[in-house]
């Protein structure tokens, strides 16, 4: 372990925290600490950041409540940025998303790979710029009733194709499907997070073991 004194703060006596999700391993939001901000987190074990606007000490969710739970933190080679890895109890972000990174700038054709997080992420951005020309703005514009009826319509283009047996027209509508259901969530501002703790909580092993009588 180092001691705070082998850090370097700069001239406004800040260095910059990295903070990450230790559960998903996702990058949540980028922010400042001095000395004493960085020393109450460690005391508390709760994230607590220097707020440059404001000039004063904030702790993370002392208003919304989705506090970050710190695991630990660590410093890069030269001393001058941290990486804190957390355990949040809510979004990371003040506008309701699980990420403060979520406005893709640019991505390499080649090398970029799909993910249903990354698709997210191209949602919430569709709906908050709107894009003319973009079928999901039209989407967004329109509204939940659109988005609900998009749903459904796929819905029922799953159970033909599923009943009829063809799984490549299956594979094509389970696609509309997952697509749509992300507008969705994106509207109704749940994170795909939100489904997947769901799903965990259901998720049960029975550890009963069978036991045969013995005669």
């Amino acid at each position: 372990m180092i001691s705070l004194d082998e850090l370097k703060f700069d001239g406004q006596g800040l260095i910059p925290a990295i903070v990450f999700d230790a559960e998903q391993h996702k990058v949540l939001t980028l922010a400042y600490m001095n000395r004493e901000s960085l020393a109450l987190s460690m005391e508390r074990g709760l994230t607590t950041f220097w707020s440059r606007s404001r000039q004063e000490l904030w702790l993370k969710g002392e208003t919304s409540g989705n506090y970050q739970h710190i695991v630990s933190i660590t410093a890069d080679c030269d001393g001058d940025a941290l990486l804190v890895a957390v355990e949040k109890d809510g979004p990371a972000c003040h506008l309701g998303t699980d990420s403060c990174f979520t406005r893709p700038v640019w991505q390499s054709p080649e090398k970029g790979e799909f993910s249903l997080e990354g698709l997210y992420q191209l949602l919430q951005e569709r709906k908050e710029t709107r894009p003319a020309g973009s079928y999901t703005s039209y989407l967004f514009d329109k509204g939940l009733d659109k988005i609900l009826k998009k749903v459904g319509e796929e819905c029922t283009e799953v159970i033909i194709a599923a009943k009829a047996e063809d799984k490549r027209e299956t594979v094509y509508e389970l696609a509309d499907l997952a697509y749509h259901l992300l507008v969705l969530m994106a509207q109704a501002g749940i994170e795909p997070e939100d489904v997947q703790r769901e799903l965990a909580s259901r998720h049960v092993i029975d550890h009963k073991v069978k036991q045969e009588k013995m005669v």
